[in-house]
């Protein structure tokens, strides 16, 4: 499954200050949905245990993400695998920040995969779920930045 999709702080913030957030594992454990922990294991890798519902499958998710090929304040690249009762995801992504217009937008894309009870879902379903999850990280990093 692919996903990509632009989205424009309301926060009137400087790219700098969004590069900070992006890289700091409270901030990513506040603002991504479910996620109970993030542990900084050293070499901008994390160890990460999220709890999350889809549709008629919950289940509890332990794994690991791992940044790479940064360029601050602008790029890096989001590894992420992760595993539970209900099945696994594996993903890489690719996070640009810029200046556009008076306002800091975050441009994303990636691919995700999924196995076992997940993917019975169905790829429809999944991306749906995929979007409104990213979304509401982005909406939550917001709201941090702003306060």
């Amino acid at each position: 499954m692919k996903l990509a999709g632009d989205y424009t702080l309301q926060a009137h913030v400087s790219v700098d200050r969004l590069w900070d957030a992006l890289n700091d594992p409270n901030v990513l454990q506040k603002c991504t949905p479910g996620c109970e922990q993030i542990i900084d294991i050293g070499g901008e890798e994390y160890e990460l245990l999220l709890e999350l519902g889809i549709a008629a499958v919950k289940g509890r998710y332990k794994g690991k993400m791992k940044i790479q090929d940064k360029v601050p304040p602008s790029h890096y690249v989001l590894v992420v695998e992760g595993s539970g009762a209900a099945g696994f995801v594996n993903g890489r992504g690719v996070i640009d920040v810029k200046d556009q217009d008076d306002r800091v937008v975050i441009r994303y894309e990636g691919e995700v995969k999924v196995g076992g009870a997940i993917a019975a879902i169905g790829q429809r379903m999944l991306g749906g779920v995929a979007k409104m999850i990213v979304g509401q990280f982005f909406k939550a990093l917001d709201h941090q930045l702003i306060s």
